[in-house]
């Protein structure tokens, strides 16, 4: 296998873990580059139901490292209960390893958070209320902590000096919130440390240099549509979800990467504010909804559903640098008499066609999408094993996609389980 970026092309949960978890097979170094706890992912296998936010699922094999990296922002509480529930499911964490340069959500970023996102509005962006964007801003504002910084006590002391005056005149002042004392903040960082101590890779460089002529996968978060600059901002996340976001995050550079599979369900969700063009807020958009289970790991909450948005693959494609595709979910899609793929936008103030993605968040709220119509294929694909098995209209499916997208379709999931993917080789 080559050096991998498995990336999210949708707006993230399009079925990561599952692929990841595959590839994960025959990696010798799994890499968590970016986001935080806001993530949500889910592996079946073996009858037992895996759920990961943070640590890579790659810690199901014993003989990969897993280590989350210094684009990651790590919330100490969701870690810990993330890590007893794993570990109460028999997971073992030996070759867990966190970068010391990774950031900390500290108590006063969720609370920010919180804040922001309870009052509502036009600003309203429909975050998780994890805390990380407000990380990622202290972070880029250079008063951020990080995981090494818990285990040197005059350089904690010294940054908090920086950071406390400036965090409490905002939490007072502009949030109306509580303050921090310094000796509170301390004595959470103590706790940080314990938690943190036995994974922390002091030896980081040494290790990734150990690794350099071995497999490297990468994993990311989220997807390119909530990419911090690509995506469509401002209702995004805080990080860089894309392929190029693996190097800036690991600790490895671009020329350590040889492919980015990009992870894209046959239908199209959303979870959170923001444009969505061919969202259905149908029945056909429930009947999606209910077949596929589209409800947040993270946060529970219902995931608006549409059609196959090929503008937005092509664009994330593009600018994702993807080089094969893992398409999941076509399952959902069995009893279907037929199915919609959209292939351009028309703007209805002007009937403008779009067949590249417009970046302009405001206009698309004008937006219409343009379909083209796929007769279903009626059948179940679920036990199916091999492309050539698939239904020819599946096959019709899967083609026109390709061609709306410009890359291939390698990676073809058919149901929850390991077991249920299809790798095509035409």
């Amino acid at each position: 296998m080559k050096n991998t970026v498995v990336i999210g092309a949708q707006w993230g949960d399009e079925g990561k873990a599952k692929i990841t978890d595959l590839l994960a097979q025959k990696a010798d170094m799994i890499i968590r580059y970016q986001g935080g706890c806001n993530a949500g992912h889910t592996v079946v296998t073996g009858g037992k139901t895996y759920k990961f936010h943070l640590i890579p699922s790659g810690i199901l094999y014993k003989n990969t490292i897993c280590f989350i990296g210094a684009g990651t922002v790590i919330h100490p509480d969701s870690f810990e209960k993330e890590y007893n529930e794993l570990k109460s499911q028999g997971v073992s964490f030996d070759n867990l390893k966190i970068s010391p340069l990774a950031s900390i959500t500290m108590p006063y970023h969720t609370e920010i958070d919180g804040y922001s996102e309870s009052q509502g509005g036009k600003g309203k962006i429909g975050t998780t209320k994890k805390g990380i964007g407000p990380t990622y801003t202290d972070k880029m504002a250079r008063i951020g902590l990080k995981i090494q910084d818990l285990y040197s006590y005059e350089a904690l002391s010294e940054k908090l000096d920086i950071i406390l005056p400036l965090k409490n005149k905002q939490l007072e002042k502009v949030y109306g919130l509580e303050p921090y004392t310094k000796d509170c903040i301390l004595s959470l960082c103590e706790k940080y440390a314990e938690l943190f101590r036995p994974y922390v890779a002091t030896d980081w460089q040494d290790m990734l240099n150990r690794y350099k002529d071995k497999t490297i996968l990468f994993e990311g978060a989220q997807g390119v549509m909530l990419d911090i600059d690509y995506g469509t901002y401002p209702f995004v996340t805080s990080s860089n979800p894309i392929g190029g976001g693996a190097s800036t995050g690991s600790g490895y550079g671009p020329t350590m990467i040889d492919e980015v599979i990009g992870v894209s369900k046959a239908y199209v969700t959303r979870v959170g504010e923001g444009p969505f063009v061919t969202e259905l807020t149908d029945k056909t958009g429930e009947q999606i909804r209910e077949i596929g289970h589209e409800f947040g790991v993270t946060t529970g909450r219902p995931r608006r559903c549409g059609w196959f948005d090929a503008v937005i693959m092509k664009y994330a494609v593009l600018v994702g640098g993807i080089t094969n595709v893992a398409l999941t979910k076509i399952d959902v899609f069995d009893t279907f008499d037929e199915i919609k793929i959209c292939t351009a936008y028309k703007d209805c103030r002007n009937d403008k066609v779009y067949t590249s993605y417009p970046t302009d968040v405001f206009i698309h709220k004008y937006l219409e999408p343009i379909y083209e119509t796929m007769p279903g294929w009626k059948t179940s694909l679920s036990n199916i094993k091999t492309y050539d098995e698939l239904p020819e209209n599946a096959k019709k499916y899967i083609s026109k996609v390709e061609d709306l997208i410009g890359a291939p379709i390698g990676i073809l999931s058919v149901g929850p389980d390991r077991e249920q993917t299809i790798f095509i080789q035409k």
